[in-house]
């Protein structure tokens, strides 16, 4: 009985010992027999990395000049044709002026009257009311000193008793009354004018400056000059058009000297600061890159379309008359240049729980290698710890299947 135990126990470990035999050799089977995944890979190389970031901007002149209608009236010349290149000084288009010659003549006789009438009251009157005042002045004191001389003798006669002291008293009277009248002529020379109408003369005067300052500006205004050398970019008047006040005439502006209004996403704006390079493009002329520099950062966030945007302005140094004013470009900025760095692609890289990791080829095999990442952009990865230069790492499989570690591999050319 015991001896058919040991038989039964026997058997079930041959059986199990050649199941376990079979896994192995299935297993083996399956590996030396499994199908070699095709692969796509790269080397870890040692480059320059730099880090950019690209936005829509608009081109502005840093000095613009836009010349508008004074006043309604129609335009009678144009000296100049849109795109051409003036100096400075010189005539681009004049507007009928006949209306504003002939208010600016009647603003300039009522600023001549405001002058006469302010220098009187400032003066105590006109010439001739000064001459009359003067002659008034000068009897007036002839009658008082006549007084006082009649005055005195009547005393020394009353004194000697040959004149009555009713003769006395009526010319002490005629002598008050002389005085009053002196006193009288006196204060209107001196001050004719209350401080109140000499402010309100003045007043009236200012108004007038203003009314002929403003007068001579529409004139002025009705023939446009260029305030410095540049290129006349906008011409939306012609000849014998009626134009009305406000309304554009022309737009000129130094097309060598521009700048850029670019728009960033508020989250772009932490990495931008004054002084990061840029290139600008610009599509009407694909073969042409100016070169410019960030001047100021944004003080505030405005909405633009859709997007929450920070204005940031840009320089171009190359500006050579192509690009024009209000031309919608591309704006590059160049966040971040790191020289001889260890880079893979970012397609290389993975992430799992927080941990960066890449596939390295181990010979026919991956093998999942954790790695420390730093800076990077739109196709590169700088590799702080983990790899070594020339490393070759897996990018994917050109059959579509996921990348896996230990599975076998060829790579595809």
């Amino acid at each position: 009985m015991a001896e058919t135990s040991n038989g039964r126990a026997r058997t079930l470990i041959l059986w199990t010992l050649a199941a376990i035999l079979l896994v192995i050799v299935f297993f083996l089977v399956r590996r030396l027999t499994r199908e070699e995944l095709p692969l796509r890979v790269a080397q870890a190389t040692t480059q320059d990395l730099i880090t950019t970031d690209s936005t829509n901007g608009k081109v502005e002149p840093q000095h613009n000049f836009e010349a508008h209608a004074p006043a309604p009236g129609i335009v009678k010349r144009l000296y100049v044709h849109a795109g051409e290149s003036v100096p400075k000084g010189k005539l681009l288009l004049s507007l009928d002026d006949g209306d504003a010659v002939a208010h600016s003549v009647g603003a300039l006789a009522s600023l001549r009257g405001a002058q006469a009438n302010y220098q009187a009251t400032e003066q105590g009157g006109t010439q001739e009311e000064r001459y009359t005042l003067a002659d008034e002045l000068a009897k007036a004191q002839m009658r008082r000193d006549q007084a006082q001389h009649d005055l005195d003798a009547l005393r020394k006669l009353a004194a000697q008793g040959a004149a009555a002291p009713s003769e006395v008293a009526s010319a002490q009277q005629r002598l008050d009354a002389a005085n009053t009248s002196l006193a009288t002529v006196e204060k209107r020379q001196t001050a004719r004018y209350s401080p109140a109408d000499i402010a309100h003369s003045r007043a009236d005067l200012e108004q007038a400056q203003a009314a002929y300052s403003a007068a001579s500006t529409v004139v002025a205004d009705s023939n446009v000059r260029a305030p410095f050398a540049g290129t006349v970019y906008s011409l939306p008047v012609s000849v014998s058009e009626y134009v009305h006040p406000g309304d554009l005439l022309l737009q000129m502006a130094d097309l060598t000297k521009l700048q850029v209004r670019a728009y960033f996403d508020e989250p772009e704006l932490g990495a931008l600061h004054a002084g990061q390079p840029a290139t600008i493009a610009w599509d009407a002329l694909p073969q042409r890159t100016w070169h410019g520099r960030i001047l100021i950062m944004p003080s505030t966030i405005i909405t633009y379309t859709t997007r929450n945007v920070g204005e940031v302005l840009l320089s171009v140094d190359d500006a050579d008359g192509k690009l024009l004013p209000s031309t919608n470009v591309k704006v590059t900025v160049t966040e971040q240049k790191l020289d001889n760095v260890l880079t893979i692609p970012r397609e290389a890289l993975h992430s799992e729980n927080g941990k960066d990791y890449v596939y390295l080829l181990h010979g026919k095999t991956l093998r999942r290698q954790q790695v420390t990442k730093g800076a990077l952009n739109l196709t590169q990865v700088q590799i702080v710890k983990g790899l070594a230069e020339n490393a070759t790492v897996a990018l994917s499989t050109t059959n579509g299947e996921p990348l896996a570690e230990g599975v076998p591999v060829h790579i595809d050319r």
